[in-house]
């Protein structure tokens, strides 16, 4: 049994922490907070020890840290808990900042440091089956992906202000799905923004609407299509086109009952959001978690998390000159 602290006890911590309780072979010993009320309540519930992040690092026993604060604090978190030996998952990105960033893989990777970043996307039973399939060449050699990403309602002007964007904070998702489907990076980047969703969310310096493009060296393209708003629940879905056929990955809804009548057809609705619909990847995650405690290399690499992030950059850049940005 692994012991495993949790630093961060907002929403995305609860879900990490849920998900940690239930492994067979993970206990959550700790879970640390700035705020020590939201802390005690997140261990209260898991039989957990609750503590200041400082001091949560130093207790003895540890293999595992789950750095899911806010993202201003991973870096230096992860830096920390590395330094005493423990693998970590944090979540993305990594920093907000790319030097930061830079800066924290290097000494990451002069530790020797077991770190899986927090793209959970890519521990999702569907999207993985996708990417076996590209592998196995069902539809040829790949030529073009198609990503849609539309939250079903745009957050707060106050979560906008200090999430770090579009693209840094949602995107960002998408260009490591990008990365990991094309198996090839991306050399160029274009992208174009508008603020359509909530005029609010524009005072707050962001955008809540982009298309943007990758490009290979080979000539793949990539299209994300990106939202705050869709109107009619989470809408994720992914389309592979090949030399020979096309794979597509659709949304999933809250259930397969069908209803037809003399007014046409109806289905379920879509799942609401990101907690139902990766319910799986999250559980999966924690899993591969486990196994890189244990020694596995880890799926997603603190590497992989800085790529990511030079693709958002470079999107913003895009977004402000209207052209190309190389990568």
């Amino acid at each position: 049994m692994h012991d495993i602290v949790l630093i961060g006890a907002g929403r995305i911590g609860a879900v990490h922490a849920a998900h940690i309780a239930r492994h067979p072979g993970l206990r959550l010993a700790v879970v640390a907070d700035i705020d020590p009320a939201a802390a005690q309540a997140l261990a209260s519930r898991h039989g957990a020890q609750a503590m200041a992040p400082d001091a949560a690092l130093a207790v003895p026993g540890l293999a595992g840290a789950v750095i899911a604060s806010p993202t201003a604090l991973h870096a230096p978190q992860t830096l920390a808990a590395a330094a005493r030996g423990l693998a970590v998952l944090c979540e993305k990105p990594l920093a907000l900042d790319l030097a930061v960033a830079q800066q924290a893989l290097a000494g990451l990777e002069a530790q020797g440091a077991r770190v899986l970043m927090g793209f959970n996307r890519r521990h999702d039973p569907d999207f993985a089956a996708l990417r076996a399939a590209l592998a196995a060449g069902r539809i040829g050699a790949l030529e073009t992906l198609h990503i849609i990403s539309h939250d079903p309602a745009p957050p707060s002007p106050a979560y906008v202000a200090t999430s770090g964007g579009l693209f840094r904070d949602m995107v960002i998702h998408d260009f490591d799905m990008a990365r990991w489907l094309l198996e090839e990076e991306p050399v160029a980047v274009l992208a174009a923004t508008a603020c359509l969703v909530d005029p609010a969310i524009g005072a707050a310096g962001d955008v809540d609407t982009a298309k943007t493009i990758l490009r290979t060296a080979s000539g793949r393209l990539a299209v994300i299509s990106s939202s705050r708003r869709s109107g009619y629940g989470y809408d994720q879905r992914i389309e592979a086109f090949g030399a020979s056929g096309a794979l597509r990955v659709g949304n999933v809804a809250q259930n397969r009952v069908e209803h037809w009548g003399a007014q046409g057809a109806s289905e379920a609705p879509f799942l609401d959001f990101f907690l139902d619909r990766y319910a799986a990847a999250f559980a999966a995650q924690i899993d591969h978690f486990a196994q890189v405690i244990a020694g596995a290399p880890p799926l997603v690499t603190a590497a992989d998390g800085l790529r990511a992030l030079r693709l958002a950059q470079a999107a913003q850049e895009s977004a402000q000159t209207g052209a190309f940005v190389s990568v």
